[in-house]
Protein backbone atom coordinates (compact mmCIF):
# COMPACT_ATOMS: atom_id res chain seq x y z
CA UNK A 1 0.00 0.00 0.00
CA UNK A 2 1.24 3.49 -0.88
CA UNK A 3 0.73 6.38 1.53
CA UNK A 4 0.91 10.16 1.16
CA UNK A 5 1.10 12.55 4.12
CA UNK A 6 0.02 16.13 3.40
CA UNK A 7 1.82 18.46 5.79
CA UNK A 8 5.46 18.47 6.90
CA UNK A 9 5.11 19.83 10.41
CA UNK A 10 6.21 17.82 13.43
CA UNK A 11 3.32 15.35 13.46
CA UNK A 12 3.12 14.83 9.71
CA UNK A 13 6.86 14.25 9.48
CA UNK A 14 6.86 11.88 12.46
CA UNK A 15 4.03 9.77 11.05
CA UNK A 16 5.65 9.70 7.61
CA UNK A 17 8.90 8.47 9.22
CA UNK A 18 7.00 5.67 10.96
CA UNK A 19 4.99 4.75 7.86
CA UNK A 20 8.04 4.61 5.59
CA UNK A 21 9.27 1.52 7.45
CA UNK A 22 6.17 -0.37 6.30
CA UNK A 23 5.07 1.06 2.94
CA UNK A 24 6.15 3.48 0.16
CA UNK A 25 5.53 6.89 1.75
CA UNK A 26 5.57 10.38 0.25
CA UNK A 27 5.65 13.48 2.49
CA UNK A 28 4.22 16.66 0.96
CA UNK A 29 5.45 20.08 2.14
CA UNK A 30 3.51 23.15 1.05
CA UNK A 31 6.65 25.30 0.84
CA UNK A 32 9.00 24.25 -1.99
CA UNK A 33 11.98 25.62 -0.08
CA UNK A 34 11.10 23.44 2.91
CA UNK A 35 10.62 20.39 0.69
CA UNK A 36 14.02 21.01 -0.89
CA UNK A 37 15.67 21.35 2.52
CA UNK A 38 14.04 18.16 3.77
CA UNK A 39 15.21 16.31 0.68
CA UNK A 40 18.80 17.61 0.85
CA UNK A 41 19.38 17.60 4.59
CA UNK A 42 17.26 14.50 5.39
CA UNK A 43 16.05 16.22 8.54
CA UNK A 44 13.15 18.49 9.51
CA UNK A 45 15.37 20.93 11.38
CA UNK A 46 12.54 23.28 12.36
CA UNK A 47 10.09 20.78 13.81
CA UNK A 48 12.11 17.64 14.62
CA UNK A 49 15.76 18.67 14.94
CA UNK A 50 18.19 15.79 15.21
CA UNK A 51 15.78 13.21 13.75
CA UNK A 52 16.99 11.74 10.46
CA UNK A 53 14.54 11.10 7.65
CA UNK A 54 14.82 7.47 6.48
CA UNK A 55 16.22 6.97 2.97
CA UNK A 56 12.92 5.32 2.00
CA UNK A 57 10.89 8.47 2.78
CA UNK A 58 10.31 10.62 -0.31
CA UNK A 59 9.56 14.35 -0.07
CA UNK A 60 7.81 16.64 -2.54
CA UNK A 61 6.18 20.05 -2.88
CA UNK A 62 4.11 18.81 -5.84
CA UNK A 63 0.57 18.45 -4.52
CA UNK A 64 -0.68 16.63 -7.61
CA UNK A 65 2.17 14.12 -7.30
CA UNK A 66 1.26 13.48 -3.67
CA UNK A 67 -2.36 12.77 -4.64
CA UNK A 68 -1.31 10.46 -7.48
CA UNK A 69 0.97 8.55 -5.11
CA UNK A 70 -1.99 7.88 -2.79
CA UNK A 71 -4.28 6.52 -5.53
CA UNK A 72 -5.41 3.11 -4.41
CA UNK A 73 -3.59 3.62 -1.12
CA UNK A 74 -3.99 5.94 1.84
CA UNK A 75 -3.98 9.74 2.12
CA UNK A 76 -3.41 11.45 5.48
CA UNK A 77 -3.83 15.18 6.09
CA UNK A 78 -1.38 16.39 8.74
CA UNK A 79 -2.02 20.13 8.76
CA UNK A 80 -3.29 22.30 11.65
CA UNK A 81 -7.08 22.46 11.93
CA UNK A 82 -7.11 25.87 10.25
CA UNK A 83 -5.90 24.31 6.98
CA UNK A 84 -8.06 21.16 6.91
CA UNK A 85 -10.83 22.77 4.86
CA UNK A 86 -8.38 23.88 2.18
CA UNK A 87 -6.78 20.45 1.96
CA UNK A 88 -10.09 18.58 1.76
CA UNK A 89 -11.44 20.98 -0.86
CA UNK A 90 -8.43 20.21 -3.08
CA UNK A 91 -8.99 16.44 -3.10
CA UNK A 92 -10.48 14.50 -6.00
CA UNK A 93 -14.08 13.45 -5.46
CA UNK A 94 -14.46 10.34 -3.29
CA UNK A 95 -10.77 10.22 -2.33
CA UNK A 96 -10.48 8.23 0.94
CA UNK A 97 -8.75 10.37 3.57
CA UNK A 98 -7.78 10.45 7.23
CA UNK A 99 -6.66 13.55 9.12
CA UNK A 100 -4.54 14.14 12.21
CA UNK A 101 -5.97 17.57 13.11
CA UNK A 102 -7.35 18.01 16.64
CA UNK A 103 -9.74 20.87 17.28
CA UNK A 104 -12.75 22.87 16.17
CA UNK A 105 -12.55 25.03 13.07
CA UNK A 106 -12.43 28.72 13.97
CA UNK A 107 -15.51 30.58 12.78
CA UNK A 108 -17.70 27.64 11.80
CA UNK A 109 -17.01 25.63 14.95
CA UNK A 110 -16.98 22.48 12.81
CA UNK A 111 -15.15 19.28 13.63
CA UNK A 112 -13.21 17.50 10.90
CA UNK A 113 -15.95 15.04 10.00
CA UNK A 114 -18.40 17.93 9.59
CA UNK A 115 -16.05 19.74 7.21
CA UNK A 116 -15.55 16.52 5.25
CA UNK A 117 -19.31 15.89 5.05
CA UNK A 118 -19.72 19.37 3.56
CA UNK A 119 -16.85 19.18 1.05
CA UNK A 120 -16.49 15.46 0.29
CA UNK A 121 -19.90 13.91 1.03
CA UNK A 122 -19.16 10.72 -0.92
CA UNK A 123 -15.63 10.06 0.35
CA UNK A 124 -14.62 7.54 2.97
CA UNK A 125 -13.07 9.68 5.70
CA UNK A 126 -12.00 9.60 9.30
CA UNK A 127 -9.53 10.68 11.94
CA UNK A 128 -6.29 9.23 13.28
CA UNK A 129 -5.77 10.34 16.87
CA UNK A 130 -4.62 9.33 20.33
CA UNK A 131 -1.93 10.02 22.93
CA UNK A 132 1.10 10.84 20.81
CA UNK A 133 3.92 13.34 20.99
CA UNK A 134 5.44 13.67 17.53
CA UNK A 135 9.01 13.47 18.82
CA UNK A 136 8.44 10.06 20.43
CA UNK A 137 6.77 8.69 17.28
CA UNK A 138 9.68 9.96 15.17
CA UNK A 139 12.14 8.26 17.53
CA UNK A 140 10.27 4.98 17.21
CA UNK A 141 9.15 4.93 20.83
CA UNK A 142 6.07 2.77 21.56
CA UNK A 143 2.80 4.58 20.77
CA UNK A 144 -0.84 3.57 20.32
CA UNK A 145 -3.34 5.44 18.13
CA UNK A 146 -6.94 4.96 17.05
CA UNK A 147 -8.21 5.19 13.47
CA UNK A 148 -11.87 6.20 13.62
CA UNK A 149 -14.27 6.11 10.69
CA UNK A 150 -17.78 4.99 9.89
CA UNK A 151 -16.12 3.26 6.92
CA UNK A 152 -14.57 0.10 8.39
CA UNK A 153 -12.42 -0.49 5.30
CA UNK A 154 -10.71 2.88 5.74
CA UNK A 155 -9.90 2.20 9.38
CA UNK A 156 -8.49 -1.20 8.43
CA UNK A 157 -6.38 0.46 5.71
CA UNK A 158 -4.77 2.59 8.43
CA UNK A 159 -3.98 -0.59 10.36
CA UNK A 160 -2.45 -2.20 7.28
CA UNK A 161 -0.30 0.85 6.51
CA UNK A 162 0.86 1.81 10.00
CA UNK A 163 0.45 -0.98 12.55
CA UNK A 164 3.75 -2.46 13.71
CA UNK A 165 5.90 -3.28 16.72
CA UNK A 166 6.36 0.34 17.82
CA UNK A 167 3.11 1.87 16.54
CA UNK A 168 -0.15 0.12 17.39
CA UNK A 169 -3.31 1.15 15.54
CA UNK A 170 -6.70 0.39 17.06
CA UNK A 171 -9.97 1.02 15.19
CA UNK A 172 -13.18 2.79 16.14
CA UNK A 173 -16.52 3.43 14.46
CA UNK A 174 -17.01 6.66 16.47
CA UNK A 175 -15.15 9.52 14.73
CA UNK A 176 -17.29 12.08 16.57
CA UNK A 177 -16.09 10.89 19.97
CA UNK A 178 -12.49 10.62 18.83
CA UNK A 179 -12.58 14.16 17.44
CA UNK A 180 -14.21 15.69 20.52
CA UNK A 181 -11.61 13.99 22.71
CA UNK A 182 -8.80 15.33 20.56
CA UNK A 183 -10.21 18.85 20.65
CA UNK A 184 -11.15 19.15 24.33
CA UNK A 185 -8.00 17.54 25.73
CA UNK A 186 -5.98 20.51 24.44
CA UNK A 187 -8.21 22.97 26.28
CA UNK A 188 -8.02 20.88 29.44
CA UNK A 189 -4.22 20.69 29.13
CA UNK A 190 -4.11 24.49 29.28
CA UNK A 191 -6.17 24.30 32.46
CA UNK A 192 -3.79 21.77 33.97
CA UNK A 193 -0.84 23.95 33.01
CA UNK A 194 -2.46 26.86 34.82
CA UNK A 195 -2.89 24.71 37.90
CA UNK A 196 0.64 23.31 37.77
CA UNK A 197 1.99 26.83 37.31
CA UNK A 198 0.28 27.90 40.51
CA UNK A 199 1.55 24.78 42.29
CA UNK A 200 5.08 25.75 41.31
CA UNK A 201 4.59 29.11 43.01
CA UNK A 202 3.74 31.17 39.93
CA UNK A 203 1.41 34.11 40.37
CA UNK A 204 0.40 35.86 43.56
CA UNK A 205 -1.21 33.22 45.74
CA UNK A 206 -1.22 35.37 48.85
CA UNK A 207 -1.84 33.40 52.03
CA UNK A 208 -3.97 30.75 50.35
CA UNK A 209 -2.51 27.23 50.10
CA UNK A 210 -1.18 26.47 46.63
CA UNK A 211 -2.81 23.66 44.62
CA UNK A 212 -1.00 20.35 44.40
CA UNK A 213 -1.32 16.86 42.97
CA UNK A 214 -4.76 16.34 44.53
CA UNK A 215 -6.08 19.33 42.62
CA UNK A 216 -4.47 18.17 39.39
CA UNK A 217 -6.12 14.74 39.67
CA UNK A 218 -9.50 16.36 40.33
CA UNK A 219 -9.11 18.72 37.39
CA UNK A 220 -8.21 15.95 34.93
CA UNK A 221 -11.03 13.72 36.15
CA UNK A 222 -13.66 16.44 35.97
CA UNK A 223 -12.22 17.49 32.64
CA UNK A 224 -12.89 13.99 31.33
CA UNK A 225 -16.50 14.34 32.50
CA UNK A 226 -16.73 17.69 30.71
CA UNK A 227 -15.32 16.17 27.51
CA UNK A 228 -17.79 13.29 27.69
CA UNK A 229 -20.80 15.57 28.22
CA UNK A 230 -20.03 17.58 25.11
CA UNK A 231 -19.20 14.52 23.04
CA UNK A 232 -22.42 12.70 23.90
CA UNK A 233 -24.42 15.84 23.09
CA UNK A 234 -22.74 15.91 19.67
CA UNK A 235 -23.62 12.27 19.00
CA UNK A 236 -20.56 10.42 20.31
CA UNK A 237 -20.56 7.20 22.31
CA UNK A 238 -19.71 7.72 25.98
CA UNK A 239 -17.37 4.72 26.09
CA UNK A 240 -15.09 6.29 23.46
CA UNK A 241 -13.88 8.75 26.09
CA UNK A 242 -12.50 5.90 28.20
CA UNK A 243 -10.15 5.02 25.34
CA UNK A 244 -6.98 6.30 23.70
CA UNK A 245 -8.44 9.46 22.20
CA UNK A 246 -10.24 10.45 25.40
CA UNK A 247 -8.63 9.50 28.70
CA UNK A 248 -5.34 8.48 27.07
CA UNK A 249 -4.77 11.70 25.15
CA UNK A 250 -6.03 13.82 28.04
CA UNK A 251 -3.57 12.31 30.53
CA UNK A 252 -0.65 12.66 28.12
CA UNK A 253 -1.36 16.23 27.06
CA UNK A 254 -2.28 17.46 30.53
CA UNK A 255 0.82 16.07 32.23
CA UNK A 256 3.55 15.58 29.61
CA UNK A 257 6.43 18.01 29.41
CA UNK A 258 6.31 17.96 25.58
CA UNK A 259 2.72 19.29 25.59
CA UNK A 260 2.48 22.71 23.92
CA UNK A 261 -0.97 23.35 25.39
CA UNK A 262 0.18 22.57 28.92
CA UNK A 263 3.11 24.93 28.35
CA UNK A 264 0.67 27.70 27.42
CA UNK A 265 -1.04 27.24 30.79
CA UNK A 266 2.25 27.19 32.69
CA UNK A 267 3.36 30.45 31.05
CA UNK A 268 -0.01 32.12 31.61
CA UNK A 269 0.27 31.23 35.31
CA UNK A 270 3.58 33.12 35.34
CA UNK A 271 1.72 36.19 34.14
CA UNK A 272 3.09 36.27 30.58
CA UNK A 273 0.80 37.75 27.91
CA UNK A 274 -0.73 35.28 25.48
CA UNK A 275 0.72 36.97 22.38
CA UNK A 276 4.24 36.59 23.78
CA UNK A 277 3.61 32.97 24.73
CA UNK A 278 2.48 32.06 21.22
CA UNK A 279 5.50 33.81 19.69
CA UNK A 280 7.91 31.95 21.93
CA UNK A 281 6.14 28.64 21.43
CA UNK A 282 6.82 28.61 17.70
CA UNK A 283 4.21 25.88 17.13
CA UNK A 284 0.42 25.81 16.97
CA UNK A 285 -1.28 25.23 20.35
CA UNK A 286 -4.73 24.13 19.16
CA UNK A 287 -6.34 24.53 22.60
CA UNK A 288 -6.00 28.31 22.38
CA UNK A 289 -8.23 28.36 19.30
CA UNK A 290 -10.52 25.48 20.25
CA UNK A 291 -11.49 26.76 23.71
CA UNK A 292 -13.89 29.58 22.70
CA UNK A 293 -15.35 27.51 19.86
CA UNK A 294 -15.99 24.56 22.17
CA UNK A 295 -17.86 26.90 24.51
CA UNK A 296 -19.99 28.21 21.67
CA UNK A 297 -20.97 24.73 20.54
CA UNK A 298 -21.66 23.63 24.12
CA UNK A 299 -23.85 26.66 24.76
CA UNK A 300 -25.91 25.91 21.67
CA UNK A 301 -26.51 22.41 23.04
CA UNK A 302 -27.18 23.50 26.63
CA UNK A 303 -24.02 21.74 27.87
CA UNK A 304 -22.01 23.19 30.76
CA UNK A 305 -18.19 23.32 30.41
CA UNK A 306 -16.95 25.11 33.56
CA UNK A 307 -13.27 24.24 33.13
CA UNK A 308 -13.23 25.28 29.49
CA UNK A 309 -15.08 28.50 30.40
CA UNK A 310 -12.42 29.32 33.00
CA UNK A 311 -9.67 28.69 30.42
CA UNK A 312 -11.35 31.05 27.95
CA UNK A 313 -11.60 33.78 30.59
CA UNK A 314 -7.87 33.44 31.34
CA UNK A 315 -6.93 33.40 27.64
CA UNK A 316 -8.99 36.53 27.03
CA UNK A 317 -7.53 38.32 30.04
CA UNK A 318 -10.66 38.59 32.19
CA UNK A 319 -9.24 36.61 35.12
CA UNK A 320 -5.86 35.17 36.14
CA UNK A 321 -4.92 31.58 36.96
CA UNK A 322 -5.58 31.94 40.68
CA UNK A 323 -9.03 33.43 40.12
CA UNK A 324 -9.85 30.62 37.68
CA UNK A 325 -8.94 27.97 40.24
CA UNK A 326 -10.90 29.75 42.95
CA UNK A 327 -13.97 29.92 40.71
CA UNK A 328 -13.85 26.21 39.98
CA UNK A 329 -13.30 25.22 43.62
CA UNK A 330 -16.17 27.35 44.90
CA UNK A 331 -18.84 25.99 42.53
CA UNK A 332 -21.89 24.46 44.17
CA UNK A 333 -21.66 20.80 45.17
CA UNK A 334 -23.28 18.36 42.78
CA UNK A 335 -23.44 14.70 41.74
CA UNK A 336 -20.33 13.23 40.09
CA UNK A 337 -22.49 11.79 37.31
CA UNK A 338 -21.56 12.77 33.77
CA UNK A 339 -24.98 14.15 32.87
Amino acid sequence: MKLSVLGAGAWGTALAIAASARCPTLLWARDPAQADALHRERCNARYLPGIALPPALAVTADHAAALRHAEGGLLIVATPMAALRERLAALPAAQPVLWLCKGFEAGSGALGHEIARELQPHAACGVLSGPSFALEVARGQPTALVAASTDAALAEAAVQALHGEQLRIYTSADPVGVEVGGALKNVLAIATGLLDGLAAGAGDAGAAPLPGLNARAALITRGLAEMTRLGVALGAQAETFMGLSGLGDLVLTATGDLSRNRRVGLMLARGLPLAQILRELGHVAEGVYSAPTALQRAAALGVELPISAAVVDVLEGRIDALAAMHRLMTRDARSEAIG
